[in-house]
């Protein structure tokens, strides 16, 4: 499991240098974006955009952990379809081929034969990252990868990343919009109860490199097994008599609005995009928690961040079911797990969280929060 941590942690570095690369030049970003349709669009979102980067981002994960761990390749799951439409009206299966030069062949294809923008690519998905500081060594899980999947967001917020604002972070507040929303996120479950185990978050636009002026990343990772609760975010202190705090899509309903503003005071309620940046929020102490009423999240935006809640002591619930639920909302039994469909649904539906969530770091503040909802919704 340690190894497997390590090489997640690479490719999501390598999936955020892939992010950094395509936005660089706005003539390659505008010819990265194409508008997903049919099955595969997000009901919650006008204009929900598939742009190449998910696609290779994913793509590219799924070759490089394949390789290392064979028999997970069948368990490795994304949001994106990795079919793509050139300008010709050509269709084209991305896939991460053997050699730089394949690969940078075949994405030229996709970008109507402009080989600079596939060969600039091409580099940065073969290209290994410089060595990802991170303490794993001496963890061990009693885990094979045979017993595990996995879920990919390659770009979670993907309006942000196109739309490209750029915010500085302030420390210890959260920031409601920008480039720094858009996260890669890597989670790992079990298969034989959909547990989620392992976590790996990337944020290619946490600041700016003041000698070079480009971007830098940061990454962040959890694992919880059993007994074992290891994260790379220390459980934030809480303050004084702080009061509860709540992060919410500024799209929320407003009976749910209304409701946790006359539980938290208006002033502790606050808005963000992006639903792994507003998990993510919660797990850094600057909400304590996340709630959404909607269906409009999916297995992959939750997985990674709902790994590093858990070895924080928190989780994320079915908001629904703990609402129907009798007993203690931290019971276990509203958990979200991650590996099995809603058959009854087509597309990206199939792997909704369909009766909205709560992603939470402290039972009590969870309790607070069902009591307070309950008979709104």
């Amino acid at each position: 499991m340690a190894d497997l941590l390590r090489l997640l942690l690479r490719v999501a570095e390598k999936a955020a240098n892939v992010a950094r690369v395509c936005r660089q030049e706005a003539p390659l970003f505008q010819l990265l974006v194409q508008e997903k349709t049919g099955d595969d669009k997000n009901k919650k979102f006008v204009q929900d955009f598939k742009t190449l980067a998910d696609v290779v981002i994913q793509e590219m994960i799924r070759h490089d952990v394949g390789a290392k761990f064979p028999e997970m390749a069948g368990f490795i799951n994304g949001e994106e379809s990795n079919k793509f439409e050139n300008g010709l009206g050509e269709s084209v299966i991305v896939t991460v081929c053997g050699t730089e030069e394949e690969t940078a062949a075949l994405l030229a294809t996709v970008l109507d034969g402009d080989h600079t923008a596939a060969s600039l690519l091409a580099r940065a998905i073969h290209q290994d990252p410089v060595t990802i500081d991170a303490s794993t060594d001496g963890l061990t899980v009693p885990l094979s990868p045979s017993e595990l999947g996995i879920w990919i967001d390659p770009i979670d917020a993907t309006s942000q990343y196109i739309e490209g604002k750029e915010e500085v972070l302030e420390e210890g507040h959260l920031s409601p919009s920008g480039l720094h929303c858009a996260l890669v996120l890597i989670g790992v479950y079990l298969r034989s109860t959909g547990e989620p185990v392992m976590g790996v978050i990337n944020q290619p636009f946490n600041y700016k490199d003041p000698a070079g002026g480009g971007w830098r990343g940061k990454h962040f990772w959890g694992v919880s097994c059993g007994s074992i609760n290891v994260c790379s975010v220390s459980r934030p202190k809480e303050g004084p008599g702080g009061g509860l705090s709540v992060v919410l899509s500024s799209s929320e309903k407003q009976v749910v609005k209304e409701a946790l503003s006359s539980l938290c005071g208006p002033d502790k309620l606050m808005y963000a995009s992006g639903a792994g940046y507003k998990i993510l929020c919660v797990i850094q102490g600057l909400a304590d928690a996340y709630v959404l009423s909607e269906g409009s999240t999916f297995k992959w935006d939750s997985c990674a961040p709902h790994a590093l809640l858990r070895a924080l002591g928190g989780g994320v619930v079915d908001l629904k079911k703990c609402l129907q639920n009798s007993s203690a909302p931290q019971d276990h039994q509203a958990e979200l797990t991650y590996h099995q469909s809603y058959t009854e649904c087509k597309g990206a539906d199939r792997w909704a969280n369909h009766g909205g969530l709560v992603a939470y770091r402290d039972c009590s503040q969870l309790c607070n929060i069902m009591g307070t909802l309950k008979g709104k919704l």
